[in-house]
């Protein structure tokens, strides 16, 4: 659908000028931008910066596994060899 808008130039450039950072039309910038207000209206959490940082932490739940292999690691490098004792 079209429609005309009245934007302020200070907001219209700067939607315009991050659009194009992002590589993306102005069209297509203004759509999520909507859409994303309009879902947190609905209740909805807003995903946080940009798409390419949602992956970000996805790993947290491994935080004890690596710890418990960094420390299987560190005691085996406690461990002194006899070629090395010299």
């Amino acid at each position: 659908m079209k429609t005309t808008l009245e934007v302020p130039d200070t907001v219209f450039r700067r939607a315009k000028a991050t659009a194009a950072e992002r590589g993306q039309s102005l069209t297509a910038f203004v759509t999520e931008a909507l859409r994303e207000k309009l879902s947190r209206r609905a209740g909805q959490a807003a995903p946080q910066g940009p798409p390419w940082m949602r992956g970000f932490g996805a790993l947290r739940t491994l935080k004890k596994e690596t710890a418990r292999v960094q420390a299987r690691i560190d005691e085996e490098f406690d461990v002194v060899e006899p070629e090395d004792r010299k």
